[in-house]
């Protein structure tokens, strides 16, 4: 990111981020979010050359509207921006360790049967777009293979063409949430999406670069990928009556996860044997990620609730854990 004016924090924050880089971290989100501080201070400290506790503190009060998530998110790259700065011999205040408070665990939208139907059956009637040739191709692949293969939406948009291996029915996903690169297989419906999708889009795109090109056969932003899902979804006439945290694309990957583990439990597998697996495909760091999908289950799936009690008590995690 580059802009005309900086703060006289400028020097740190670029060298906190070269440092985290040359760890193997991308810190791209966190770098973004350095930079808005730098304009932060620019703004309400041009001056001040010492990064006082008045400055942090400033930054780490709540804004009108935003989540406590989304504080957490613009707080901690700050607070390891000061320890950056104390390491180096520089003094700065760093943010106590309580401020915000812990995350709030999101309880995902789950999504009937019936509420999917209607979503990708209004996602099939996008009409072509003399702005964006292919996005009526897109938008209906892009959404499908989402939900059937449990992507986050940033792993979904940011697919290069390179990534898809349309011959072995891969999908390659690069430097996700842990920094770790993993390999998603396509079911065989998936898969023959893919192949027809891949071949109508390099008629318009010859030489994209991500498989779900924009006009410019680049990648969409995140912010595009919202729009759309609200776009496709708002007016629906099963979206004015859904309980409980409004409906995000996101939530789709979280549907995915409970469907599967409904699929083994009807099958009568062993959940503890086969939890590790799903763990893995999602791109978990750890099983309690994985493990957090087993109270969702009982509240939308009866079979569930009929065969939990022959699961391990240590298995299903309190529902408050972080």
């Amino acid at each position: 990111m580059s802009y005309s004016c900086y703060s006289n924090f400028i020097e740190f924050i670029e060298g906190l981020i070269k440092q985290k880089q040359s760890l193997g971290y991308p810190y791209k989100s966190s770098g973004d979010i350095l930079y808005m501080f730098d304009k932060y201070c620019i703004k309400q400290f041009p001056k001040e050359k010492n990064l006082t506790r008045d400055i942090v503190m400033g930054w780490a009060s709540l804004k009108e509207n935003e989540h406590q998530n989304g504080l957490l998110r613009r707080v901690t790259p700050v607070r390891q921006l000061a320890k950056y700065m104390n390491s180096i011999g520089i003094e700065a205040y760093v943010i106590p360790p309580k401020i915000p408070k812990k995350q709030i665990r999101y309880v995902p939208h789950i999504f009937t049967s019936h509420q999917l139907k209607a979503f990708f059956q209004s996602v099939d009637s996008c009409k072509k777009s003399s702005f964006s040739l292919g996005r009526h191709l897109v938008v209906s692949v892009f959404f499908r293979v989402l939900y059937c293969c449990g992507l986050r939406c940033s792993e979904n948009r940011l697919l290069y063409v390179s990534d898809v291996d349309l011959e072995a029915g891969t999908l390659y996903i690069r430097q996700s949430k842990g920094h770790k690169d993993r390999l998603v297989y396509l079911s065989d419906d998936v898969l023959s999406l893919c192949r027809t999708y891949d071949k109508k889009i390099k008629k318009l795109y010859p030489q994209r670069t991500a498989f779900f090109p924009n006009q410019n056969g680049g990648f969409y932003s995140r912010g595009t990928i919202v729009c759309w899902f609200h776009l496709f979804w708002d007016d629906l006439p099963v979206a004015k009556s859904c309980p409980g945290n409004y409906p995000r694309a996101y939530d789709f990957r979280h549907v995915f996860a409970v469907n599967r583990l409904n699929h083994w439990v009807e099958e009568g597998k062993d959940i503890n044997a086969y939890l590790p697996y799903l763990s893995i495909y999602m791109g978990h760091c750890n099983q309690v990620d994985t493990d957090y999908y087993l109270h969702l289950v009982p509240e939308f799936f009866p079979v569930f609730k009929k065969r939990a009690g022959s699961l391990s008590e240590n298995l299903i995690p309190e529902v408050g854990h972080e």
